[in-house]
């Protein structure tokens, strides 16, 4: 109560923030009199200037009025837009670090090139992160005019160009590119052997279009870089061939306390476990199929792997569907993004789930890929001196942008009132009778040719609802995974007078829905009066699509996150356009029957919910609101663990790859070299001739074995010892490190000193990398199993903490063993080649 007191006397942290930068924005505007009196030419020299005051001690802060000035002056004379105010306070935000909301259609690309303007003129480089190709296409080539009218050097990075090229991209004042790409590169620049071929440089600033989409729908799943592991793909077709027969001896959704069943399932987190009775019967089906042993049990140690291919492909089965979470398209299994509804290309399901559906869906089985490396968006961002990033609904993740980003959100206010009537949801008993009711809603629609867009959660939906829409006649327009090449064509011609438009998700589309349609360029006519008479037929449509109350928004269920609902809404009602939005509901929707209140269906009755009528009340818009909260909290909480296991990697990962660059960067390592093999060395002599024991006791043979075997030595310590009269592990040491180092400059003589300072680098790299991909997987095998850590009485992340530093400090010392080891070994084979 005292807080709302409070925001009311003072106003909320938001409207504080706007007030104090809405000074800078009076200021930019007194300035834009004095740059509308520039010639081109003049105005052009302005990034020069800035860039000398820079020099001179000035910070970009204090050059942001007039560079704002001169960026909105050149927009208008290049592009033919000016900024709007609240654009200018959306720039501010970005270049001050924030996560800014603004809402559809308020033109947040164009506010994008505000902070991109200012802070290029340092000439460190700013990235612009887009979620597609297409977007990315779109906003290069829209945007680079305008900054290369200002002097700029404006790259575009796609992921068919060559290493030249990107080299080139990246060294732009403003490059415009995809996350993925960008981070690629990054994983690739630190797989290379030769510094040439590094594309990326010092990692500045980071400014993120559809920032939630990026930085939170992403962020769960890490970039990898994949390589084929070479593992028989039949034992996925032979668990293939008997899951059928297992789901269907029982019914598949079961009550968790029925344990006649053969296995449970956790819809809420996605997960199978077997009853007892169901162990017994799989582990029958499984030695009938002569895929066990008999008297073997299936949680044997030679079983796990076996168990676990079980549980995937039941999970596959069960709970990946067919055109809702993937497509086949081409005799392949595409993933499409959830929250996006677009194809995924080059993405594939890890640790055996993809082979599981290709083997489900009977296309062919690609090798299971092994990591060669990885990144979470999440660690990839971090190593920017600074990122910022904008959305039209961010404010219900404002939370986690500060937990993980240390980043704060500011809403930003649109240039036009919004309008837009959101009526209450209506809910429906059965899914069937919803889909009655959404169909003769858009047949209301349609008869009286007010546009209106339907936003489905998966293909499957769509397509039902597009099958009843053609048996009804009703020409529409359709866009899912299977079309989203045509996306920005059907999404522009959304408000056209009469359409009717479906849509799988509506996130990070690009494309603005304008009423009465897109209205063609001038440029597109042969003459000035076939360009007026098209603009009056243009303004007759959308002023009567206008009349008729702009785009209706029918939602065909309640999406897990607020956002996604939220994103389809921010549809209608553009820039103060009119327009409203209705959800339809059904007892039978996912997000009801798994998250709601277990009561709900009896309240609901109680409201007066039968057969074939529908209610709407606020006691369901509540109930369905905490349903909501309660999934977003829930994959906020996966998120945080993940990234709290993350960090731990990504602490290793830093430790490799600088370790690894340091190598890349240097001619010769001639001197690390010298350093591992002491070490090295030591090692050995300490564990078999430890100086707290007697000669007699030391392991002298074993000595001789391991020199022998990995590194083709002879070492006579034998001989040292009865010709010496006191001996130490430091005499043996010295004398075999001098028999190393002869050994090694009399094979560099006779290969070549470039030659052998190549083999060492080469070598160290090589080994690196090996052994660095098998860290990857122990960590990867690791965070699976760690959990059970629990049923001891022990934190899971401190036991995942204490495990994977011995285990990397295991990798680190294999690491030195087998450098120097390869490096003595091919020192022979060198020599045989080149003499």
């Amino acid at each position: 109560m005292f807080i709302k007191l409070f925001q009311k006397i003072f106003g909320t942290k938001n409207d504080r923030f706007l007030k104090s930068i809405k000074i800078i924005v009076d200021h930019i505007n007194f300035l834009e009199k004095k740059n509308n009196q520039l010639t081109d030419h003049e105005l052009q020299q302005k990034t020069q200037f800035f860039r000398e005051c820079l020099i001179n001690g000035k910070t970009l802060d204090d050059l942001l009025p007039e560079a704002f000035s001169v960026l909105r002056e050149a927009s208008r004379r290049v592009l033919g837009m000016r900024h709007f105010d609240v654009q200018l306070l959306g720039g501010i935000a970005l270049h001050k670090g924030y996560i800014t909301e603004m809402c559809t259609g308020e033109g947040k690309t164009l506010t994008a090139t505000l902070p991109a303007y200012l802070n290029a003129i340092e000439g460190k480089g700013v990235h612009i992160f887009t979620t597609n190709e297409y977007l990315v296409k779109r906003d290069f080539k829209k945007h680079a005019p305008l900054f290369k009218f200002l002097d700029l050097k404006v790259g575009i990075n796609l992921s068919n160009m060559s290493t030249a090229l990107k080299h080139n991209a990246y060294l732009s004042d403003i490059l415009y590119g995809t996350n993925n790409e960008f981070c690629f590169d990054y994983l690739r620049d630190n797989m290379i052997f030769n510094p040439t071929n590094r594309v990326q440089r010092e990692l500045n600033y980071a400014l993120i279009d559809e920032v939630d989409s990026i930085l939170i729908d992403e962020s769960r799943t890490p970039l990898v870089i994949s390589g084929p592991s070479y593992s028989s793909v039949e034992i996925y077709i032979q668990i293939n061939n008997i899951i059928p027969y297992f789901i269907k001896s029982r019914q598949i959704r079961l009550d968790i306390l029925n344990q006649s069943g053969y296995f449970i399932i956790d819809e809420e987190y996605k997960q199978i476990s077997f009853t007892e009775i169901g162990l017994i019967y799989i582990e029958k089906l499984l030695i009938k199929h002569d895929m066990m042993c008999m008297n073997e049990s299936l949680y044997s140690s030679n079983n796990i792997v076996l168990l676990y291919r079980l549980i995937t492909a039941l999970r596959a089965h069960i709970f990946f569907k067919k055109n809702v979470d993937y497509i086949i398209k081409h005799n392949k299994v595409l993933i499409i993004d959830e929250h996006t509804g677009r194809i995924m290309l080059g993405r594939r399901w890890s640790d055996g789930l993809h082979q599981a559906i290709e083997a489900k869906e009977n296309v062919k089985i690609r090798d299971e890929n092994k990591v060669l490396a990885s990144i979470s968006f999440q660690n990839y961002f971090k190593l920017y001196q600074k990122i910022s990033g904008m959305s039209g609904t961010i404010s219900t993740e404002s939370d986690e942008f500060y937990f993980v980003y240390n980043l704060d959100t500011v809403i930003i206010p649109p240039h036009r009132q919004m309008i837009r009537k959101d009526m209450p949801d209506l809910i429906y008993m059965t899914e069937s009778e919803k889909f009655d009711a959404i169909i003769q809603g858009i047949r209301s629609c349609f008869l009286r040719k007010q546009p209106v867009l339907v936003g489905t959660i998966s293909i499957e939906k769509s397509e039902i609802i597009s099958n009843r829409l053609r048996y009804l006649n009703i020409p529409h327009s359709i866009l899912n995974a299977k079309f989203h090449e045509k996306e920005a064509d059907i999404i522009s011609y959304a408000g056209k007078l009469g359409a009717v438009t479906i849509a799988t998700n509506m996130a990070g589309r690009g494309t603005d829905i304008v009423l009465g349609g897109i209205f063609t360029k001038r440029s597109q006519f042969n003459s000035k009066l076939d360009y007026e008479k098209s603009k009056l037929i243009w303004k007759k449509n959308h002023d009567l699509v206008v009349s008729l109350g702009g785009l209706h928004v029918i939602g065909i269920e309640r999406h897990e996150s607020r956002r996604i609902d939220n994103q389809l809404k921010g549809r209608a009602g553009r820039q103060g356009d009119p327009g409203s939005s209705r959800f339809y509901l059904s007892m039978e929707d996912t997000l009801i029957r798994i998250f709601s209140p277990k009561n709900i269906k009896n309240v609901i009755r109680n409201l007066g919910l039968t057969k074939g009528k529908a209610i709407e009340h606020p006691w369901i818009n509540k109930a369905i609101l905490h349903a909501q909260k309660k999934v977003e909290n829930q994959n906020f909480e996966i998120r945080k663990q993940l990234l709290e296991y993350d960090n731990i990697l990504d602490e290793q990962r830093y430790i490799i790859y600088l370790k690894r660059n340091n190598i890349v960067n240097q001619e010769k390592i001639h001197y690390m070299i010298q350093s591992i093999l002491k070490d090295v060395i030591f090692n050995i002599i300490h564990t078999y001739c430890p100086n707290n024991f007697s000669e007699g006791l030391w392991d002298i043979t074993e000595i001789n074995r391991i020199f022998s075997t990995d590194f083709n030595l002879f070492v006579p310590i034998f001989s040292w010892i009865n010709k010496i009269h006191y001996i130490s592990d430091v005499i043996i040491f010295k004398k075999i490190f001098h028999i190393i180092k002869l050994y090694y400059e009399k094979r560099k003589n006779e290969i070549g000193e470039i030659r052998m300072y190549k083999l060492e680098k080469y070598t160290m790299l090589r080994v690196l990398d090996s052994l660095w991909v098998d860290h990857l997987l122990n960590m990867e095998h690791l965070r699976k199993v760690i959990h059970f850590r629990g049923y001891a009485q022990k934190d899971p992340y401190q036991e995942y903490k204490r495990e994977s530093f011995i285990l990397f400090s295991k990798m680190l010392d294999i690491l030195k063993y087998k450098v120097i080891s390869n490096i003595i070994k091919n020192c022979i084979f060198l020599k045989l080649y080149y003499l």
